[in-house]
């Protein structure tokens, strides 16, 4: 993880090795302190711990997924609630209809493009 004072925060959540590799070789090479999880009761630790402002998840995890994670999500106070993207392989529109109307502010399909995903990311940690 890099540490760079004032660098934005991204939490990671993917129960694929290889994809949480990839994302947070990419996240640290543009500059942001990243953290890890691979299924949504650790993400919703990892919320409580580091309070990242941005968060990139996966739907189809052991444990928790994301659905769950984004619907406990809209229980914390907005400030306290990162912005996040939905990067999974769901990609009907009933999948993108349901992660909207549960509170994410964007969706990108598997297989995804690295840098499509860091300009949407960018995109929104410019919106914060």
């Amino acid at each position: 993880m890099q540490d760079r004072p004032g660098a934005t925060s991204v939490l990671v959540v993917d129960d694929e090795p290889q994809v949480v590799w990839v994302l947070r070789f990419s996240l640290e090479s543009e500059g942001y302190r990243t953290y890890t999880a691979k299924n949504g009761l650790e993400a919703l630790d990892q919320i409580r711990e580091h309070h990242p402002s941005l968060m990139v998840l996966d739907v189809m995890m052991p444990q928790m997924d994301g659905w769950t994670v984004l619907e406990r999500l809209m229980e914390l106070p907005r400030e306290e609630r990162p912005r996040v993207v939905m990067v999974t392989a769901l990609s009907s529109l009933r999948d993108r209809a349901k992660a909207a109307e549960l509170g994410a502010d964007a969706y990108v399909p598997k297989p995804f493009n690295v840098e499509e995903l860091l300009e949407v990311l960018h995109g929104l940690e410019q919106a914060s």
